[in-house]
C-alpha cells in the first residue's frame, strides 16, 4: 500500500499558477518534516525510537521557525526581495500547514505513543495521574529542587515584563485580589529554572512493578505553583514558550576581530525577534492575547497544545529508559581491513581508502590525525572546522600537535549556525597552543570538510589528506551516512593544499585541475558536467546523472536539469530535505525522478555522477545544489580517481537507494510525496538495511518477503 501526502495540503499553495517551475521552498521544508513524522506515525518502527522522530520533528520546526520563517518576515518588514503579495502567501500556506504538523505531533503523543509506553511499563504521569505517593514525593522535589530557584515577577510599572528566553520554558499567572502593598497587580511571570531537567525520573519503588515512572518540569510547577503566592488565588494559568529570529547577524567587514564581535552577538541570539508563540491548550484566550501583544506576534502563529510546550524536551525521556527491545537494534560499524593493526600512512602509500560512514566507523579519520599529531616525522597539518561538538578527539589531537612544535593549521568557521560557541571555544584553545587560526574568508562561510598532513619522508615533503561529505563530529558521524576518503595522491592533495593557501592568504587558488571550489568553478563545473551528458544525449547516445544531496534549490541548476531531460538524459535525484524541482512534467521534466530516503539514519552524502560515455565521473562534495553553498560558502567536490573506490560509491552511495522500496518517498509533479512500498511477492529492500548488513557487523536480520 502506498502512503501519499496530499499535495493541496503542504506542497502546493493554490494561488501559484500552475505552469510554476519551481516548487515552493518552505512548502517543500516542510514536506521533509512531514516525512520525518511519517517514521514516528510508523509502527514497525521501535516505540522509543517513534518518540525520537517526534521530538526531531519539533526540532525541525524550531528551527524551520528560528530560520526560515524569521527570514521571511524581515524580508516583509524590509520590503525587499520577495513581492509582498507572494511573501503574504508564503507565511499564510506555512502557518497554515505548521498547524497541521503540530496538531498532529500532540495527537499521536497522546492518543499513540504515550499510551503504548504505558503498556510497556513506562508512564509520563501528569498531575491528575499521580496517586498519593507520588504526588507527596512531588511535593518534596519541588520544596527541595524548584522552589528556591523560581523568582515570581508581578507586572508593575516597577516590574515590566521580563526577558524571555529563546525557546525557555515560562508561566503566566493571573491572580485574584490584591498584593502585598494593596495594589491589584493581576499578572505574574515565572521562568522555569535552566539547570534542572525537564524530564525526572520518580524513584523506582513509586512505580509499577517492573515499570517507571516519569513527570515534566512543567507538571511539577503547575501542581505546586499557587504555594508562592500566599493569599491570593490563582484564577487563569498557562504554561508558554517563544520562538525567537536566531540567525546572528555581524558585519564581518567593519569589525577589527570577529571572533569577540560574535561572542557579543551570541549574548542577544537569546532575545532575537518573537516569531512563535506556544501556549498550553487550556490557555484563557485574554493570556493568549496578552503574550501576543507583548511579544508583537500575529495570531496565526499562535500555537495552543496539549502538553509540553517544548516537546524537544521529551528526547530525555528517551534516554533515560533502558529498555532494549524499543530501541533499534544495537549497530557496530566495522573498520576497513587494510586499516588494521598497519600504520596508515604506509596504507595510504599503497592505495586510497574510501570510508563510508557510520556503516564504517570514523574513527580511521580520529587515528589519522592522531597519528600525525605523534609522528615525529608530520611537519605539518592543516584542517578545516564547521562542526565538531564540545567534546571532540581530533581536536584535542590538533592542540597536541600545536603543543609538541608542529606547524597546525586550522579554519574554524565561526559562523556555524548554532555551533558558534563551541567553535570559538576551540578556536581560542587551539591559539593558546600555538596553532594559527583562521577564521575562513569574509562573507562566506567555509564548509568543505579538508585535513592535510604534511610528512618528511626521504628529505621530500609527501601530502596525506582526508576529503569527506561531512563534518569533523564525534556524534553526528554514528548518525549521518557521509564518505570521507583518504588519500596521498599527488595530484588531489596538492590540490588540497592550494586551497589551504587560498584559505589563509585570500589569495586566488591556482588553476585547480581535480577539485570544484566554490565560490568559484563548483556551479559553472556542475552546470558544465549536466550540459555535457545532453550533448551526449543529442548525439543519440545513453546518457545519465544521479546525484544525492539534502537539498535542491538553485535555479540554474535546475534549468540545467530540465534542458538535458528535454535532452533525453535520464536524472535520477536522491534528495533529503527542500527540492524546489518539478520531475515528471510533459515537456519539461519527463526524464527526471526524485525521491527521498527517511531512515534510521539521517541521509547526508552529496554524490554527484555523470555516465560521461562510460567514463562513469563521481564526485563526493560537502555542497548541496543550494545558491548559499555555490556562491556564499568555501566548498569543495573532489573526484574519486580509483576505480574500485568509484564503484564502491555507486554500489554503496547510489544504487541501493535507487533500489530502496522502503524508506522512500516519491515526489510528484504536484509537489506530493508518496511512500512506495514493496509489492505482493517482491522482496522488501532497505537501502540503509543493506549497507548495515553488508559493511557493519549485522545485527538485525535481512530483510524478507513482504
Amino acid at each position: 500500500m502506498n502512503k501519499k501526502i496530499k499535495p493541496e495540503s503542504i506542497i502546493t499553495p493554490p494561488e501559484l499558477p500552475p505552469t510554476t517551475i519551481y516548487l515552493n521552498r518552505e512548502l517543500s521544508q516542510l514536506a521533509f518534516n512531514r516525512r520525518v513524522l511519517a517514521q514516528a506515525e510508523d509502527k514497525n518502527v521501535p516505540l522509543l525510537e517513534r518518540l525520537r522522530y517526534l521530538c526531531i520533528c519539533s526540532s525541525n520546526l524550531d528551527e524551520f521557525f528560528e530560520v526560515r520563517i524569521a527570514s521571511l518576515l524581515a524580508n516583509r518588514i524590509e520590503g525587499e526581495h520577495i513581492d509582498p503579495p507572494e511573501l503574504r502567501a508564503a507565511l499564510e500556506h506555512t502557518s497554515a500547514e505548521c498547524h497541521r504538523i503540530v496538531a498532529r505531533q500532540y495527537q499521536l503523543l497522546n492518543d499513540d505513543i504515550l499510551p503504548n509506553l504505558a503498556k510497556q511499563g513506562i508512564h509520563l504521569l501528569r498531575h491528575e495521574d499521580r496517586n498519593e505517593a507520588q504526588r507527596a514525593w512531588v511535593k518534596g522535589y519541588f520544596e527541595q529542587n524548584v522552589r528556591p530557584l523560581l523568582t515570581p515577577i508581578g507586572l508593575d510599572p516597577a516590574h515590566p515584563f521580563p526577558q524571555v528566553l529563546n525557546k525557555s520554558l515560562n508561566f503566566i499567572i493571573e491572580l485574584s485580589g490584591k498584593d502585598a502593598f494593596g495594589r491589584g497587580t493581576g499578572i505574574v511571570i515565572v521562568k522555569a529554572p535552566r539547570v534542572l531537567p525537564r524530564v525526572i525520573r520518580l524513584p523506582d519503588h513509586l512505580s509499577p512493578k517492573g515499570g517507571v515512572s516519569f513527570c515534566l518540569l512543567s507538571s511539577v510547577i503547575h501542581a505546586h505553583i499557587a504555594e508562592l503566592f500566599t493569599g491570593r488565588e490563582i484564577t487563569a494559568y498557562s504554561q508558554f514558550r517563544v520562538t525567537r529570529n536566531s540567525d546572528l547577524w555581524v558585519d564581518e567587514e567593519e569589525v577589527k576581530n570577529l571572533r569577540q564581535a560574535l561572542e557579543s552577538e551570541l549574548q542577544s541570539r537569546q532575545f532575537g525577534v518573537a516569531v512563535r508563540l506556544e501556549v498550553a491548550s487550556n490557555c484563557p484566550e485574554h493570556l493568549a492575547q496578552f503574550l501576543l501583544n507583548q511579544f508583537g506576534i500575529e495570531r496565526n502563529r499562535l500555537y495552543a497544545v496539549d502538553g509540553p510546550v517544548n516537546m524537544v524536551r521529551l528526547s530525555e525521556l528517551v534516554d533515560l529508559v533502558s529498555q532494549p527491545s524499543l530501541r533499534f537494534t544495537p549497530f557496530s560499524p566495522t573498520l576497513p581491513h587494510q586499516l588494521l593493526n598497519e600504520n596508515i600512512f604506509s596504507v595510504l602509500q599503497k592505495k586510497d581508502v574510501l570510508l563510508h560512514h557510520p556503516f564504517q566507523s570514523f574513527q580511521p579519520v580520529v587515528d589519522f590525525i592522531r597519528t600525525a599529531a605523534h609522528d615525529r616525522d608530520v611537519v605539518a597539518i592543516k584542517q578545516t572546522i564547521y562542526r565538531t561538538g564540545m567534546n571532540s578527539d581530533l581536536m584535542e589531537a590538533l592542540i597536541y600537535a600545536a603543543h609538541h612544535g608542529k606547524e597546525v593549521t586550522v579554519i574554524v568557521e565561526l559562523m556555524a549556525r548554532f555551533d558558534e560557541e563551541a567553535n570559538i571555544n576551540w578556536a581560542v584553545k587551539l591559539e593558546q597552543a600555538g596553532a594559527q587560526v583562521v577564521y575562513g574568508v569574509v562573507g562566506l562561510k567555509t564548509h568543505a570538510k579538508l585535513a592535510l598532513v604534511i610528512r618528511r619522508e626521504a628529505e621530500a615533503l609527501h601530502f596525506y589528506a582526508h576529503l569527506g561529505t561531512g563534518n569533523y563530529h564525534p556524534n553526528t558521524t554514528k548518525f549521518y551516512t557521509d564518505f570521507g576518503l583518504l588519500t596521498s595522491n599527488r595530484e588531489l592533495t596538492t590540490e588540497v593544499n592550494e586551497v589551504f593557501i587560498h584559505l589563509t592568504s585570500l589569495t586566488k587558488p591556482r588553476n585547480l585541475t581535480h577539485l570544484w571550489l566554490a565560490p568559484f568553478s563548483l556551479q559553472k563545473e556542475i552546470i558544465r558536467a549536466i550540459r555535457n551528458e545532453a550533448q551526449i544525449a543529442r548525439e543519440g547516445r545513453p546518457a545519465r546523472i544521479i546525484a544525492k544531496m539534502n537539498a535542491l534549490l538553485d535555479e540554474s541548476v535546475i534549468r540545467a536539469l530540465y534542458a538535458a531531460s528535454a535532452d533525453g538524459v535520464k536524472i535520477d535525484l536522491i534528495v533529503r530535505g527542500a527540492c524546489a524541482l518539478r520531475p515528471g512534467v510533459a515537456g519539461l521534466s519527463e526524464n527526471i525522478k526524485v525521491r527521498s530516503i527517511i531512515g534510521r539514519y539521517l541521509e547526508h552524502s552529496r554524490i554527484y555522477y555523470f555516465r560521461n560515455d562510460l567514463a562513469h565521473d563521481v564526485y563526493l562534495a560537502s555542497a548541496d545544489w543550494m545558491n548559499r553553498n555555490l556562491f556564499r560558502r568555501i566548498e569543495v567536490a573532489f573526484p574519486v580517481l580509483d576505480k574500485a573506490l568509484k564503484k564502491r560509491v555507486i554500489t554503496e552511495g547510489l544504487n541501493p537507494y535507487l533500489k530502496d522500496n522502503t524508506h522512500a518517498w516519491h515526489l510528484g509533479a504536484d509537489g506530493s510525496y508518496t511512500l512506495k512500498k514493496a509489492r505482493s511477492k517482491q522482496l522488501a529492500f532497505s537501502a540503509q538495511q543493506h549497507l548495515m548488513t553488508t559493511l557493519g557487523i549485522p545485527a538485525v536480520p535481512p530483510d524478507e518477503p513482504v
